[in-house]
């Protein structure tokens, strides 16, 4: 039964993850975020003019600058999928995309801000949307930096011993991918259902990463069955403690959020750090017990 189960998991996320990848899906993808631009242009102008029917021409907006935010949220949405299907490969590397993603979430941000300028722009109306601008992208660039250091440091030693372990830590980590898309796509219909209804539109980015603090934690208790070693408890542990800093800028003001992403980033490093230093002297002293040096 265990066997059984072990194949399905495996079937259905390779299937995925193979579509995924392809060079087919990406030049789709990319055929989605134009259209969903220029879709998005032509219905704000549509409703600027008047020509939409009335409930629809009230939800639409009247500004253009929204359809970069339109793009730019169907881009982080596939950023999101790609950051699923590589929790499956290492824990760390995907604690690096939802920073990533963090910081392209702070650049949408700041061309959400523009919503807030007037079509034409007039340089009187500007002062706090300028400055909120500047936080956001400031802070996404500060992010960048910081994880190109982040990718840099990490050395990506198993916590399994063997293949067969290492099997059945992946294969359970495949579970939990196959789970985080499961529930992204119903997160993904009730923000429709929201929007089509006229209902409150639930925040997307901020209830995955919330469901991201679960399943960082699930990892953490998974890696038991693997690995008891402090330090490596410790790490994990870590990340899930980063995914919550970054779920609480996401959640905060206009220049804390980018303050917190920045705090959360540079916590990931120093993780990071702390933990290839346990790792080299465990290294070295397992080298020297085998050697017969006491």
């Amino acid at each position: 039964m265990v066997d059984r189960l072990d194949r399905l998991i495996n079937t259905v996320y390779d299937a995925l993850e193979a579509r995924w990848e392809t060079v087919f899906a990406r030049r789709t993808v990319a055929t989605v975020l134009v259209l969903g631009f220029f879709v998005a242009l032509i219905a704000i102008e549509a409703a600027r003019q008047g020509w939409l029917p009335g409930a629809l021409n009230e939800m639409v907006p009247k500004k253009h600058y929204y359809a970069i935010d339109v793009a730019f949220t169907l881009f982080l949405i596939a950023e999101v999928i790609g950051l699923v299907f590589g929790l499956a490969q290492s824990v760390a590397d995907s604690v690096g995309k939802q920073f990533e993603i963090f910081s392209l979430i702070l650049l949408r941000q700041s061309f959400k801000e523009l919503a807030a300028f007037s079509e034409p722009i007039e340089w009187t109306t500007l002062s706090g949307p300028v400055l909120q601008l500047i936080s956001d992208a400031m802070g996404a660039l500060v992010i960048f930096v910081i994880v190109g250091f982040y990718y840099r440091m990490q050395r990506h030693w198993s916590i399994t011993e063997g293949p067969e372990q290492q099997r059945q830590f992946v294969t359970s980590k495949k579970f939990v991918a196959l789970a985080l898309l499961v529930l992204l796509a119903a997160v993904g219909v009730e923000v429709v259902y929201d929007v089509v209804t006229g209902r409150q539109v639930i925040p997307f980015f901020d209830t995955f990463y919330t469901i991201l603090i679960f399943s960082d934690v699930l990892i953490v208790f998974l890696s038991l069955r693997y690995s008891t070693t402090y330090h490596i408890v410790f790490r994990n542990s870590g990340f899930a403690v980063a995914t919550i800093l970054i779920r609480l800028a996401l959640a905060g003001p206009p220049y804390l959020n980018a303050a917190l992403g920045i705090v959360a980033a540079l916590f990931a490093v120093g993780l990071t750090w702390a933990y290839n230093q346990f790792q080299s002297d465990l290294e070295k002293a397992t080298e020297e017990s085998d050697a017969g040096v006491h």
